[in-house]
């Protein structure tokens, strides 16, 4: 199943970039020096934004995807070479950062071919399919294309020695690509912003939000390339922060309370990305990036992927006692994380945000490898 394929790929490579990680703080901590071909924050945000989330994307799309899209799903060894060649471009990336940026380099460039294989199977279907409203699958297509590209800009720039031009790629990765596969699959799986927000606006366009939460994301990915006028910045900023925190409360409104613990998860996950709007607007990068990174972007993944592998796994329950006490734990670490980045970055915090994701990150990873093993007779 689709499922399986992409969320095991995804969950080896997220448990191998967190053990590498922390084993890289924990010896600059005692004082012992890694031979690196590439600067470690580019090779850790290189992995961490491409590695393991459009593997995550692939179990979710193609899984997801043919239900929207009312077709036909595809089997899963439709998809077998290229979720392979995707998670071994990724194991071979990591030695070759400290190897030689050639190895790093063919690495990213492996994996996008693969990615842009899937992106291409996914098309497929959106060619495919007659159902009304296809409009998220197609925004995510086209996020996903950009993706691709970019990182194999990224190869390209590693193999030049252009580290400049690799940084300026991932901050486009994240923000026009990353961040816009979830914000619209949020969108297309909870629609319940645009009811009441502004009736009349949404009479009109009812994809308004959708469309303004879109052009943030991709306006925090110029802003990366060449900083605005901190006027502009301040204001755009800051209007993002304020809409999303008042969506998170009227979302919570709506449910009634924080009842359910994967609700709960959801809007931790918009209001960290709040944080990280707010926090770029009050002129702090460092910790906007981490908001971002380690605080939405893990967050959405645990929700959304968990509530996929439970539900596939038979499970009426997502978010159960385990669920949420690695959840607690993520929270912590992206908070650690955030507050290193304010308080210059200690490397005794680093190293404790950096444990305490590792923990959180790879106790989930093995809830996922065990629920996706087949079941007798599945």
């Amino acid at each position: 199943m689709p499922h399986r394929l992409g969320f095991s790929a995804a969950a080896l490579v997220l448990a191998c970039a967190c053990l590498w990680w922390l084993a890289w703080l924990l010896a600059r901590a005692a004082g012992l020096a890694w031979p690196w071909a590439v600067p470690p924050g580019l090779a850790h945000g290189l992995l961490f934004g491409f590695g393991f989330m459009p593997l995550f994307f692939a179990g979710f799309l193609f899984t997801a995807g043919p239900k929207w899209l009312r077709v036909a799903p595809l089997p899963a060894r439709a998809l077998r070479v290229p979720v392979g060649l995707q998670t071994l471009g990724w194991l071979v990336f990591m030695p070759g950062v400290h190897g030689h940026a050639w190895l790093a380099a063919f690495g990213i460039a492996l994996a996008a071919l693969a990615w842009l294989r899937l992106v291409g199977r996914l098309a497929g279907l959106l060619r495919r399919s007659a159902a009304p409203g296809r409009v998220h699958l197609r925004l995510i297509a086209a996020a996903s294309w950009l993706g691709g590209a970019l990182q194999l800009a990224a190869a390209a720039a590693l193999a030049a020695g252009r580290d400049d031009i690799a940084r300026a790629v991932l901050q486009l990765g994240l923000w026009g690509f990353v961040a816009p596969v979830f914000v619209t699959a949020l969108h297309r799986m909870l629609p319940v912003f645009d009811d009441d927000v502004a009736p009349r606006l949404a009479a009109r366009a009812p994809h308004w939000l959708l469309a303004t939460l879109l052009a943030l994301c991709l306006l925090q990915g110029l802003f990366a390339l060449a900083e605005p006028w901190p006027a502009l910045r301040i204001g755009v900023d800051g209007a993002a922060a304020l809409l999303l925190l008042a969506l998170a409360a009227r979302w919570l409104r709506l449910q009634g309370g924080a009842r359910l613990r994967l609700i709960v998860m959801l809007q931790a996950g918009i209001v960290w990305l709040a944080a990280a709007f707010a926090l770029a607007a009050l002129g702090l990068p460092r910790a906007a990036q981490h908001a971002f990174a380690a605080g939405f972007l893990a967050t959405m993944m645990m929700a959304m992927v968990t509530r996929v592998a439970s539900g596939q796994a038979g499970r009426s329950i997502a978010a159960d006692g385990p669920a949420w006490a690695l959840f607690v734990v993520l929270q912590a670490a992206a908070l650690l994380r955030v507050a290193a980045a304010l308080a210059g970055e200690p490397s005794l915090v680093l190293v404790l945000a950096a444990v305490l994701f590792a923990l959180a990150m790879l106790g989930w990873a093995a809830r996922l490898w065990a629920w996706q093993r087949p079941r007798r007779g599945g």
